[in-house]
């Protein structure tokens, strides 16, 4: 039997743990432990958590100092014992077949790194979560998959875990990257598996666009050989308008050059006669 281990990083999140909390509980499959983070909180995460300590076993508890999600995903993911990972905000929510279902798919197929599902939003927002087909080069240019995917713990190991100097965001995009761009299959199960909240208030709301700017020029420094490799040169990527574009930190080359390679790769013409 595969054991999973569901890591729960929370910062100033105790209002919402509680359902996060639940829905793990509710899980058809009943081989998990679930690693809470207290990713040094000034609200009451501690007493929330608590009461779930008390409630099941399988929960367990972590006190650090704040460091961001990434770091405390890998203090979790370090603290764990199953094979499989999957992480989850505590402000979000599993579907109770979830993790039966993606177990079954790791076992059929030993090649596979990662199984998602379809996702919906709520809160704020409520409609299904139009993810996208994946590939590798889509994968280039966005992030197809949301945080709540299921891996397995020695990948995790493999490449490092999570990158703890993303602190202001993309840190998922940058995580299946490294975990994707060498192999490995990648399974979407489907059924709805996924509850992501949305709010107002939220780290996603409160990032500039300078941050994201830092954050895609790191990506793409630290992963030049996969953008090489999906798009036959070293690429920088802009979120408003989901292209590529040049960027003279990175590309040297003649414009008309860049937007062929472009129009090329994703519409099959070349845009510019050179």
């Amino acid at each position: 039997m595969v054991k999973v281990s569901i890591i729960v990083p929370c910062f100033n999140q105790a209002q919402y743990l509680s359902e996060a909390l639940e829905s793990v509980y509710k899980q058809s499959f009943t081989d998990w432990e679930c690693i809470i983070v207290n990713d040094g909180s000034i609200d009451n995460t501690n007493e929330v958590s608590n009461i779930w300590l008390q409630k099941d076993d399988r929960f367990k508890y972590i006190e650090i100092e704040n460091g961001g999600v990434s770091n405390a995903r890998n203090v979790g993911i370090k603290f764990s014992k199953g094979e499989c990972i999957l992480p989850l905000d505590a402000d979000d929510k599993i579907g109770i077949e979830y993790l039966n279902l993606a177990i079954k798919e790791f076992v059929k197929n030993e090649m596979l790194k990662v199984v998602y599902c379809n996702a919906e939003l709520f809160g704020e927002e409520n409609r299904l979560w139009e993810l996208g087909e994946f590939s590798l080069k889509k994968l280039a240019i966005s992030n197809r998959i949301f945080c709540s995917a299921i891996f397995k713990k020695n990948d995790w190991k493999r490449i490092g875990g999570y990158d703890s100097k993303m602190i202001t965001g993309l840190e998922d995009w940058e995580f299946w990257i490294a975990l994707l761009k060498n192999g490995g299959d990648v399974s979407k199960l489907d059924n709805i598996g996924f509850f992501y909240r949305i709010k107002s208030n939220s780290r996603n709301n409160n990032y500039t666009d300078k941050q994201e700017e830092e954050m895609f020029k790191y990506i793409n420094i630290k992963h030049a050989d996969f953008f090489v490799k999906q798009f036959g040169s070293f690429n920088y990527l802009h979120k408003k308008i989901r292209k590529i574009k040049t960027d003279n930190y990175f590309l040297k080359n003649n414009k008309k050059h860049v937007f062929n390679s472009f129009t090329k790769t994703f519409f099959g013409f070349k845009l510019f006669k050179l």
